[in-house]
């Protein structure tokens, strides 16, 4: 069983038993709403709040040795723009990649991936959010009139659960090093003409060896490529204390993309992260006014992972041939994206700015 393949961009569809309409999770509430006839329906998942999800095998993962029900296989198409996979219903033909807004047409391909096993569900809704953005557009004093305009009346925004690997890991570290400990020196010195004493600081380096320990929870990684990183990583900190059981009904009305950075690969990232926060705590154990760390050897057990769906609106423009793209945490409304910028709003603060840096000149010169 491979796990080393993307996976699609998937909408799940439940219908309405009283309209046979199209049912949507309620970001204001725990339950389903059907906007056609405003029928309601709870959701049975199980408790809200905090709860405890089952982690998988690392090691099983990658030598293919998963459970057959961790995985699951769909019917895709890909971006010919940005390579999003998107999966269709079986009446589509066409449609349109929700991340860089390029038209999409029906293609078949099978792609096997595993299955979430959490999901952070939507806190906010689309009106929330599409006012969170416009307000961040509106404090960008030099955007173009015309895209915030635009983003105000444009379409409606995408809500999508951008896939992530969460990592967790018990690590035992052996390390040498040098702890430097700052004393000073009385110097005499000349300064306009004048002996004048001055203190130098000094550092006395002393070896030192140790162990530290630390168990990482939850170590979380963008498994996504459609969106810059910069920006999704730029949504953080994300309440991960509030993951929930994967349930199909909380992706009702969205979208949730698969992933396209495989496990391996995220584990990569995350033992970089984990690696950081070792060498912290090394030089924090090596304490002193000055650490030096020249070896570290690390003994990681027990790794498991969890494949999770974080909550994201996405709105991608086009506008006068350009594609901005704004994306906003479905939880805290913080908003990143592309910068925009006008020329026009440029050159009148560059010809304001030396207009009045004429007339303070005019001023200073007759004050003369």
């Amino acid at each position: 069983m491979s796990t080393d393949i993307q996976a699609p961009l998937a909408e799940h569809h439940f219908p309405c038993d009283a309209c046979g309409g199209d049912l949507r999770f309620d970001p204001n509430g725990r339950q389903l709403v059907c906007d056609h006839c405003g029928n309601t329906q709870r959701l049975d998942s199980g408790p809200w709040g905090k709860v405890q999800i089952k982690e998988l095998d690392f090691d099983a993962a990658l030598n293919k040795a998963l459970p057959a029900m961790e995985m699951e296989e769909t019917r895709v198409s890909k971006c010919p723009n940005c390579a999003a996979e998107v999966e269709f219903d079986p009446e589509v033909h066409a449609t349109e990649c929700p991340f860089c807004a390029t038209p999409v047409v029906t293609d078949t391909g099978m792609h096997r991936h595993i299955k979430p096993r959490g999901v952070l569900p939507f806190a906010l809704d689309e009106a929330t959010a599409r006012e969170a953005m416009t307000h961040w557009l509106g404090r960008l004093w030099f955007a173009p009139n015309g895209l915030q305009e635009y983003a105000r009346k444009g379409r409606r925004m995408q809500g999508i659960y951008v896939p992530y690997w969460t990592f967790d890991a018990d690590t035992t570290s052996q390390y040498t090093g040098e702890r430097g400990t700052v004393y000073y020196e009385t110097r005499t010195v000349m300064r306009d003409g004048k002996r004048q004493q001055v203190q130098v600081p000094k550092v006395r380096w002393r070896g030192v060896r140790g162990r530290v320990a630390r168990f990482f929870d939850d170590v979380l990684v963008l498994a996504s490529t459609s969106l810059p990183k910069r920006f999704t990583d730029a949504l953080e900190p994300w309440d991960l204390g509030d993951m929930q059981p994967y349930a199909p009904e909380y992706l009702a009305g969205f979208r949730a993309e698969g992933y396209a950075v495989t496990l391996k690969d995220g584990f990569v990232e995350a033992r970089q992260k984990m690696d950081g926060i070792i060498a912290r705590d090394i030089r924090f154990d090596i304490g002193g006014d000055r650490q030096r760390i020249h070896s570290v050897e690390t003994d990681m057990r027990d790794v498991t992972f969890k494949h999770v769906l974080l909550p994201v609106w996405l709105a991608a423009y086009k506008y006068r041939g350009e594609t901005y793209r704004f994306v906003v945490n479905g939880r805290t409304g913080k908003v990143q994206g592309e910068r925009p910028w006008s020329a026009v709003k440029i050159a009148v603060a560059v010809i304001l700015g030396l207009v009045v840096a004429a007339g303070i000149g005019y001023v200073a010169a007759i004050s003369q």
